[in-house]
């Protein structure tokens, strides 16, 4: 009788199990618990992935966190912004196809997120979306 040999399905699912741990981590990086979004009856999830997204997260005191790094002020992200618009140009893509994801805390000032917007625009990016809780009004 005939066994075969189960090292190359081992070998697979445990590639498969390291790829969606390294998946898992990255979706998990993009939220921080300083922001807690506000809740909407309208927020939906979005129907694609984006293809370029740049998540900034607007806390309660005003500060903006960009790929883990708190940065105190809104105009001290000029040169993440800066940084973001080369990355996307050695990728042959320009600012303006880049969706800027803005997560702000539920308590955070409204008038900050229009200068978090003003501040994006003046560097490039032109396509926003804008994070909130899902009401399912239990």
């Amino acid at each position: 009788m005939h066994e075969g040999d189960l090292t190359p399905m081992i070998d697979m699912t445990f590639q498969l199990i390291a790829f969606f741990m390294v998946l898992i981590n990255f979706t998990q990086s993009e939220t921080d618990d300083r922001v807690q979004l506000p809740q909407s009856t309208l927020a939906k999830p979005p129907e694609e992935a984006l293809e370029f997204p740049i998540t900034l997260q607007l806390t309660r005191q005003g500060s903006v966190i960009i790929g883990g790094t708190e940065v105190l002020s809104i105009e001290g992200l000029r040169p993440y912004l800066l940084n973001e618009a080369t990355v996307l140009q050695q990728r042959e893509q320009q600012a303006s196809e880049a969706t800027v994801i803005i997560r702000a805390h539920k308590d955070a000032q409204t008038g900050k997120v229009q200068d978090l917007i003003k501040i994006c625009q003046e560097n490039g990016f032109e396509k926003f979306a804008l994070r909130a809780k899902e009401d399912v009004g239990n």
